[in-house]
């Protein structure tokens, strides 16, 4: 790893999947990491689940020690139990970070795929191509993969507005 590189950790929440991203960053120069998809045991009852998914989280954080972290905002659907078992895992996901010490911003969606792909309405196929163009070493297995590393190029473009604005708080 580069002395003066920043390493970020990009994660997309999700009770049934999490996905997580790891990218070096030297000014504008990026460079993939890493990047895999955490998935809790559908079939175990919540606590479990969210367990399995804390202990996912802090392998990567141990395994990667990040500088930074950064988590897809939630978006509220129109099922309100799905967005409360959401909700719970995002928890998860931004707790995680927070106690390694680490700042954890947050991004919405359509910023993310506007800083991708350039069109915030883009599909999952289009940041997954964006991905492989301004990451090529990366070959996320999964959608939600590409959605992390995603997340951490966004915040690897943003993260100065995005410390000022935490500053001001």
């Amino acid at each position: 790893m580069d002395p003066h590189a920043i390493r970020i950790l990009g994660l997309d929440p999700g009770l049934r999947r999490t996905g997580w991203g790891v990218i070096d960053a030297v000014g504008s120069r990026l460079t993939y990491v890493a990047c895999g998809t955490i998935l809790p045991p559908e079939t175990a009852p919540m606590g479990a689940r969210l367990a399995a998914l804390h202990a996912g989280l802090m392998d990567v954080l141990t395994r990667y020690t990040p500088h930074e972290a950064a988590v897809e905002e939630t978006f509220v659907n129109m099922n309100p139990a799905s967005t409360l078992k959401l909700g719970q895992a995002r928890g998860v996901v931004m707790l995680a970070p927070a106690l390694m010490g680490l700042d954890v911003a947050e991004y919405a969606a359509l910023l993310v795929k506007k800083s991708v792909v350039g069109a915030g309405r883009a599909e999952k196929s289009q940041v997954r191509m964006m991905i492989g163009i301004l990451l090529p070493k990366s070959a996320p297995q999964t959608d939600d993969a590409a959605d992390a590393l995603a997340i951490a190029v966004t915040h690897a473009h943003h993260r100065g507005a995005a410390a000022r604005a935490r500053a001001a708080l």
